[in-house]
């Protein structure tokens, strides 16, 4: 497209096979890419060009960050523009005195926490993957992550945001302010909108001090409420910054396929992994006392703690290799939440939905069962066709969802609606909810081109 060669350059629109299948989907698999062309813009000014062009000729933009994405929600498939922000990927400013860092969308995550390590400060926003997510694509999905618990999701780290909306307007939102009671806070709108509502070109990110000394508790659990008790335990002594789980069968996946040790001699059905801040020798003491308590209260099975930072990263490779590790049998996954006191009457509801109807389907628990979000994983046999294994899997997660439902919980925590999850959207928004969403969408994208399709199609009552 001319217009389009123009704003980027002809050597920032890619059209090749190899550049479409790569730059139009995320890492879902359910969905082919038939993305039109990809375009790389460099700066704001090129992004509203193509939004404009895009009204002009009638031409739908899917915004694309690292493309690590799990809803479908970065998924080109039907012919239109991929909006690619990996040249908008530089650290504009910093403020020490404010502790704000001002950055383009395309800078990657471990990007950001590489530099407030470097001046002493710590972006604790944290997840797999890290090394390839980028900072839009984690605000447009307001990611969560591993320190939920303590630190919060990405939107309590935006303090400011510029937008380009779906007719080209620029907004700039709050400026970094700490507050701001000056009426709607339509920074909160996009924060989460998956590229619905406009296309985010700049934000505004705050840092927090970093963590003294970092210490990790694996403990060996035989049930949920076991787990839950012993949440309650360590959350009466000290202030944790992580508390996850992950089930018996998803350690033996990993530690097959990346060689790492038993975290402890007694096995559990699942494990507890604990991470707080060592301050003094009081902390170590109090952390003792809970893990003794847990341990006399049948609670506990078996545990260990990290001596050093080696040996914490360690720990935490139990928990965070589990997703790269189970890629390779193409999981169906579910990302669900429920109010953290009831995960183990949820789990146990859901493990049964899936083992009457799927008895030869292996289920993977993990998540982050500190603030109630539990990611169900569900392996495809070795030679069950993956379209058959896919229609399977969605035929169940009606009544996982259902469930869900009952249990006032979200179908999607942390990984945004997108595709995936479209279907679905009922089972945790009202329709009064979806109406007014659909209203926010039409206000601030009247011909309907950002990233169409996605949460909900905006056409449909």
């Amino acid at each position: 497209m001319a217009a389009l060669t123009q704003i980027v350059g002809a050597d920032k629109l890619l059209s090749d096979a190899a550049s479409l299948a790569h730059y139009g989907r995320d890492w879902t698999r359910a969905h082919e890419p038939r993305p039109a062309i990809i375009a790389l813009p460099s700066s704001i000014e090129q992004v509203q060009a193509i939004v404009r062009v895009a009204n002009e000729h009638g031409v739908a933009l899917v915004p694309s960050g690292g493309r690590t994405g799990l809803s479908g929600g970065a998924v080109a498939a039907n012919g239109e523009i991929v909006v690619a922000f990996d040249r908008m990927n530089k650290i504009l400013s910093f403020d020490a005195t404010d502790r704000q860092v001002v950055c383009q969308p395309g800078v990657v995550t471990e990007q950001l926490q590489n530099f407030a390590e470097e001046h002493q400060l710590f972006y604790p926003v944290d997840f797999a993957s890290s090394g390839s997510s980028q900072i839009g694509g984690n605000v447009a999905t307001n990611a969560g992550g591993i320190k939920v618990i303590k630190y919060g999701l990405t939107r309590d780290w935006v303090v400011g945001m510029k937008v380009v909306t779906g007719d080209g307007t620029l907004l700039d939102l709050n400026k970094g302010l700490i507050k701001n009671a000056t009426g709607y806070d339509l920074r909160h709108l996009f924060i989460g909108s998956e590229g619905t509502l406009g296309f985010i070109v700049e934000l505004t990110m705050k840092l927090a001090a970093p963590p003294k000394d970092p210490t990790v508790l694996v403990l060996a659990v035989d049930t949920m409420e076991s787990a839950m008790h012993v949440l309650q335990t360590f959350q009466a002594r000290l202030p944790l910054m992580a508390f996850e789980f992950f089930s018996e069968k998803a350690l033996r996946h990993v530690i097959a396929e990346k060689g790492l040790q038993r975290p402890c001699e007694t096995a559990g059905d699942f494990y507890a992994l604990i991470e707080f801040e060592n301050l003094t020798e009081q902390t170590m003491d109090q952390a003792m006392e809970a893990f003794e308590f847990c341990v006399e209260q049948g609670w506990a099975l078996d545990g260990t703690i990290s001596q050093n930072s080696s040996q914490a990263r360690d720990l935490w490779r139990l928990r965070e290799d589990i997703s790269e590790t189970i890629s390779r049998f193409t999981p169906y996954k579910n990302d669900i939440s429920v109010k953290v006191s009831q995960v183990p009457a949820f789990l146990r509801d859901v493990d049964a939905i899936v083992t009457q109807q799927y008895p030869d389907f292996e289920i993977i628990w993990f998540g982050h069962i500190g603030d109630g979000n539990v990611h169900l994983n569900i392996l495809k046999p070795e030679g069950l066709d993956k379209a058959v294994f896919f229609k399977q899997c969605a035929e169940v997660s009606l009544d996982i969802f259902a469930s869900v439902q009952r249990f006032g919980g979200s179908i999607s925590a942390e990984h945004g609606v997108g595709l995936l999850k479209k279907p679905f959207l009922a089972y945790s928004r009202s329709a009064e909810e979806i109406a007014y969403m659909k209203a926010m969408k039409k206000l601030f994208d009247p011909q309907g081109i950002m990233n169409p399709g996605k949460i909900f199609d905006a056409g449909a009552q």
